[in-house]
């Protein structure tokens, strides 16, 4: 089923969640350092964001994107999702 998802390959497909992941990652460690700086804050809020969306991206390319969202909206973790979403915004 996991194949059915996308018409890229698998391998492709593992290569952009790791990458999609990683860059998540790194990006919300850097927002957290900056947020010692002076206006930081708002660098934090930029890099801490975009941290949260490059890895709901990642799992995009493994399930597929309208795959991924039927199970962020399925009815039992609809109030996880609506807490992530009102936490990014």
């Amino acid at each position: 089923k996991v194949l059915d998802a996308s018409t890229l390959s698998f391998g492709t497909r593992v290569r952009w969640f790791a990458i999609c992941f990683v860059a998540g990652i790194l990006c919300s460690f850097l927002g957290t350092a900056l947020l010692w700086l002076p206006k930081g804050i708002k660098l934090f809020a930029v890099f801490y964001t975009l941290g949260n969306i490059a890895a709901l991206a990642s799992t995009c390319f493994l399930m597929g994107p309208l795959k991924q969202l039927k199970a962020m909206f399925d009815p039992k973790r609809l109030i996880a999702t609506i807490v992530m979403l009102v936490s990014i915004l």
